[in-house]
């Protein structure tokens, strides 16, 4: 495979990190991101035979691809990642911040341990704070940050306050960060999806869930990876060059805000 002459969003010579990019929206992003010339950092947590799989895929394009495996639910995983990123591909322009966990038990907040609590603001708030703060230390000629929240930051989710509270405020994090960031020529965006099929929910997709769920959404049916990592690549690109603190909903309709 090769970039596609005349491709509409064209990364050559980018050099992207992508986390969480073992599989689901993570992965599909990396390898869009490959298609369209971005050499790519593919960091996972655990999954080294999916991580190593997509770095293939992205390597069939003619572009740079290396695994990388962080911790990224602490500040010195973050920074290691970021420095792996320099030292393979000579710095950074695009950071792509998709690591996160859904702890797929619903649980009411009168219930909800430290424990858990601790674990989803670890990896899902404190992970993005530190990856984005490692990543734009490094990005020296502009770049492009874009977040992966969801629509639970944006409506709440009952018996999942953890995981709608990590969300909400990486909103409000991104926001934030366009404008500290916007003299520096970098822009800070965030896509937020609604139900994705990936296996971080199959348990809700089990029995007649996904029909109930398919049944909320006016284009009925749950997006997949890629229609995710279509908008990433966008705000990548530099077909959105002017935006930045943009909230971008992919949701199919079943969360209308703006």
């Amino acid at each position: 495979m090769s970039q596609a002459s005349g491709s509409l969003i064209n990364l050559l010579n980018k050099r992207a990190i992508v986390t969480g990019a073992s599989r689901g929206i993570g992965a599909a992003t990396a390898r869009l991101l490959a298609s369209a010339g971005a050499s790519v950092i593919v960091a996972y947590n655990s999954k080294a035979a999916e991580a190593e799989a997509v770095v293939r895929d992205c390597e069939a394009y003619g572009v740079k691809a290396f695994p990388q495996k962080a911790d990224l639910s602490t500040k010195i995983g973050n920074i290691e990642l970021v420095a792996a990123a320099v030292e393979n591909l000579g710095g950074v322009d695009i950071y792509v911040g998709n690591s996160g966990v859904w702890p797929d038990s619903p649980v009411p907040v009168t219930d909800l341990d430290d424990e858990r609590w601790r674990a989803t603001m670890s990896l899902n708030l404190d992970g993005i704070f530190w990856g984005c703060a490692a990543a734009a230390r490094a990005m020296s000629n502009g770049g492009r940050i874009v977040l992966v929240s969801s629509t639970a930051g944006q409506r709440g989710e009952a018996f999942h306050a953890d995981y709608a509270a990590t969300k909400g405020a990486m909103i409000s994090f991104v926001k934030s960060l366009a404008v500290e960031l916007a003299p520096r020529g970098i822009t800070v965006n965030t896509v937020a999806p609604g139900w994705v099929d990936t296996d971080a929910v199959t348990k809700p997709f089990s029995g007649a869930g996904r029909a109930r769920i398919e049944a909320a959404i006016p284009l009925g049916r749950v997006a997949a990876p890629a229609d995710i990592a279509g908008p990433i690549a966008f705000l990548c690109s530099d077909l959105a060059r002017h935006v930045t603190g943009e909230v971008l909903n992919v949701n199919g309709g079943s969360v209308l805000c703006g």
